[in-house]
C-alpha cells in the first residue's frame, strides 16, 4: 500500500455550491458508479465541472465563503495513489476507483473518505510543505 502524504487544495481552486435548504426527505442520484444520497443541509457543488453532494456537516467543516455562492477547501488531506482498483464507501454512497486513482483520507490514520482520478487531483491539490 502506497504511504499517505498531507496535501492542500491549490489556490484558486474554488467551487460553486448551493445548500439543500428543501422541504423533502432524501433524494438519490447515480454517480461514480454508484446510488448516492442526498438530505436537507447538505451541498450540491460544482467542482470544475463536477457536481455532486456533501454532507452538511463535512462542508461546514471543510470549506469556507469567498463570496456569495463560492467557496475554497481550506483544510488539508492525506492521499495516496490506489495500487488496484476497489471501491470506497463516502458519506453519500459509495465511489469506485482504479489503480492510480488517488484515495483522499480526512485524518493521516483514518479510513478513506473518496476517490479521485490522478489528473483531477493533481490539477487540483499540492503537498503540503515539509511533506
Amino acid at each position: 500500500m502506497g504511504e499517505r502524504r498531507k496535501y492542500r487544495r491549490k489556490a484558486g481552486t474554488r467551487v460553486t455550491a448551493v445548500r439543500i435548504d428543501l422541504d423533502l426527505v432524501a433524494f438519490t442520484y447515480r454517480k461514480w458508479g454508484h446510488e448516492n444520497r442526498a438530505e436537507p443541509g447538505d451541498w450540491i457543488l460544482n467542482n470544475a465541472g463536477d457536481v455532486y453532494t456533501v454532507k452538511a456537516a463535512e462542508f461546514d467543516r471543510t470549506y469556507r465563503t469567498v463570496s456569495p455562492g463560492v467557496y475554497e477547501k481550506v483544510v488539508g488531506i492525506w492521499a495516496r495513489e490506489a495500487e488496484a482498483t476497489g471501491t470506497v464507501e463516502t458519506l453519500e454512497g459509495k465511489t469506485d476507483y482504479v489503480a492510480g486513482d488517488f484515495l483522499v483520507y480526512d485524518h493521516e490514520d483514518g479510513p478513506p473518505r473518496y476517490a479521485i482520478s490522478a489528473t483531477k487531483f493533481h490539477e487540483m491539490y499540492e503537498r503540503e510543505e515539509g511533506e
